[in-house]
C-alpha cells in the first residue's frame, strides 16, 4: 500500500485519480482551493486520509499547504495535477502575478521544494506544450512581470520542471504526463480522448511496480512514452526556469 498526495483533486482528473487510488487500496489526501471544496471532495471520494486546504494562486497559501501536508507525514508519491485553463486575459494573481503561470507553474515549483521528497513525483503536463515557448527572453520577461504566459506555456513549464528535477534527483522516479484532450470541466464536453485513460496513468505512475513504471525523464501518454518538444531536454533552460521560480517565490531548492 502507498500513500499519495494529489494537488487539485476536488474534481476532475485529480479527483478520478484518487477514487481509483483508494479503490485499490492506497491511502490518498486529496487537496481544494478552499473549505467548501474540501468538504465537497470528502463526500466524492469516501475513504480518503484527509483533504488539505490551499489556494495555489498565491504564494502564501501555497507555503501554508506545504506545512500542512508535512504535518501529515511522508508520502510516497505526489501527484501535481491542479491546473486552470480558462481565465481572463492578462489575469493576475493576489500577488500580481499572470494567473496561469502562479497556479499551474509556479505552484507545483514551490511545492516540490517545501514538501518532503517523495519515492515517486509526477506532473501534469499536456499535448498543448509543443505550442509552448521556454525560450530565454519569454522566462526573463516572466521574471521582470512583462510577460503573461498562456496554458502551453505553463504545460511546457511543468515538463521541464519534471526533467530538471529528474536530473537533480536521480534516486527517485519523476515523470510527466499528458493525460489527453478529456471530457472534464476543464476539457469541456466536445473533449474525444477517453476519460478513463486520462487518469489511469498518473495513478499507475504512482504506485506500480511493474519496471516500465519506474524510468525516469519522461513524457507518457496512455501509459506510454511520448516525444516532446527539445526546449524542455536543455539543461540551460531547466535551470533557467528553476531559477526565474525562485526569484519570483524567494524558495530555494
Amino acid at each position: 500500500m502507498s500513500r499519495i498526495f494529489i494537488t487539485g483533486s476536488s474534481d476532475g482528473l485529480g479527483l478520478l485519480t484518487a477514487k481509483k487510488l483508494i479503490s485499490q487500496g492506497h491511502q490518498v489526501v486529496l487537496h481544494a482551493r478552499n473549505n467548501e471544496r474540501a468538504k465537497d471532495a470528502m463526500q466524492q471520494a469516501p475513504g480518503a486520509e484527509a483533504v488539505v486546504v490551499g489556494d495555489l494562486s498565491v504564494i502564501s497559501e501555497i507555503k501554508q499547504l506545504a506545512i500542512q501536508v508535512n504535518m501529515l507525514g511522508k508520502f510516497n508519491a505526489i501527484i501535481h495535477n491542479a491546473g486552470i485553463l480558462h481565465v481572463p486575459e492578462k489575469a493576475q494573481s493576489k500577488d500580481g502575478l499572470p494567473l496561469l503561470f502562479a497556479v499551474n507553474t509556479l505552484a507545483p515549483y514551490m511545492l516540490t521544494a517545501l514538501i518532503d521528497r517523495p519515492e515517486r513525483l509526477i506532473y501534469l503536463s499536456s499535448s498543448m506544450h509543443r505550442q509552448g515557448d521556454a525560450g530565454e527572453f519569454m522566462l526573463e520577461s516572466i521574471a521582470q512581470g512583462k510577460a503573461f504566459p498562456s496554458y502551453s506555456d505553463t504545460k511546457l513549464y511543468d515538463l521541464i520542471l519534471a526533467l530538471a528535477f529528474s536530473r537533480k534527483w536521480p534516486d527517485i522516479v519523476v515523470n510527466a504526463v499528458d493525460p489527453g484532450w478529456v471530457p472534464t470541466k476543464m476539457g469541456g464536453a466536445g473533449a474525444r480522448d477517453n476519460l478513463d485513460k486520462g487518469y489511469e496513468t498518473q495513478a499507475w505512475l504512482a504506485v506500480s511496480v511493474e519496471a516500465k513504471a519506474l524510468h525516469s525523464s519522461r513524457l507518457l501518454f496512455h501509459k506510454q512514452e511520448v516525444d516532446s518538444k527539445q526546449q524542455a531536454a536543455q539543461v540551460e533552460i531547466q535551470d533557467k526556469l528553476l531559477k526565474v521560480c525562485e526569484e519570483i517565490s524567494h524558495v530555494s531548492l
